[in-house]
């Protein structure tokens, strides 16, 4: 069997029929790379094992289905990196619908070695959907090497690393995404550690995924909470963190700046705040617990 260059990665759990609209868009696309998809699926007690199992025995592609019965984002896509055979593994969501083209826009970026994950642009699929957890700019940028990474501009619904980077900082936190200890903040958390391992990152706009999350405006308060705790939760580990203290303190205090001048929202903030309040009691807990 050829080597795959791509492994498209996908957790889910409890989103069956998400998964199954999602799934769709992934057999349509098209493009002359190897490549094969594994899911995950994260403990789910609805229909999604029966669901993927008669996905696999048909799909177009060469497809791995793994379960990983302990919640949490980050160690279900943990899951997958041991089995994952491509050279540049590929990360969406159950809820993400992939353009046809997205291998083949996703891949020239790594013809430059010094880059290590790539972002794409995500764009809302429904437009009776409120306008979040999306990223629609149309301007490419790099972002060099041990570098302040601001969360949201690599969406993790469409992140692509190298597969050396990977092993090489150890995958995701498990502390981090949906059902974890962290509910968010796994994106930038495992962006930040390959940045300051002196990867860059590049944000690649024609690479499109839709984003059909279902959530109206009455949905998004709690939503805007975790990832605003998310956030403090990730500002606080780069700052407890020598090698990359004084770029996250100098980010933090211009966030503090302007909230100040009416930029930022108060709420955002404190949530930010009691994000990272949380994560230093996390870490002084297992500092105790370890002595």
């Amino acid at each position: 069997m050829e080597s795959p260059l791509i492994s498209l990665v996908i957790c889910t759990r409890n989103r069956c029929e998400q998964l199954r609209a999602c799934l769709e868009y992934i057999d349509r696309i098209e493009t002359s790379c190897a490549w094969e998809l594994i899911v995950v699926d994260n403990g789910s007690t609805d229909d999604t094992g029966a669901m993927l199992a008669a996905y696999a025995a048909k799909a177009p592609t060469p497809t791995t289905i793994l379960y990983e019965e302990t919640p949490g984002k980050g160690r279900g896509l943990n899951r997958a990196l041991p089995v994952a055979r491509g050279e540049l593994i590929a990360f969406s969501d159950d809820d993400c619908y992939l353009a046809p083209d997205f291998i083949d826009r996703i891949q020239p970026a790594f013809d430059d070695p010094r880059i290590g994950f790539v972002g794409c642009r995500i764009e809302l699929f429904d437009p009776a959907d409120y306008p979040t957890m999306i990223y629609t700019s149309r301007d490419p940028f790099v972002l060099e090497a041990r570098s302040f990474v601001q969360p949201g501009r690599f969406p993790g619904a469409g992140m692509t690393f190298r597969r050396c980077v990977l092993d090489e900082i150890g995958g995701f936190d498990p502390d981090w995404g949906p059902g974890a200890r962290f509910w968010a903040g796994e994106d930038p958390e495992i962006q930040a550690r390959a940045s300051f391992a002196g990867w860059w990152g590049a944000y690649v706009p024609e690479a499109v995924i839709a984003h059909h999350h279902r959530r109206k405006a009455k949905d998004v308060p709690p939503l805007r909470r975790n990832y605003s705790m998310g956030t403090g939760a990730y500002m606080a580990k780069f700052v407890l963190t020598r090698e990359t203290r004084p770029i996250y303190l100098r980010n933090w205090y211009w966030t503090f700046r302007r909230t100040l001048a009416g930029g930022y929202a108060y709420r955002d903030l404190f949530w930010e705040i009691e994000g990272a309040l949380r994560y230093v009691a996390y870490r002084l807990g297992k500092r105790i617990r370890s002595a």
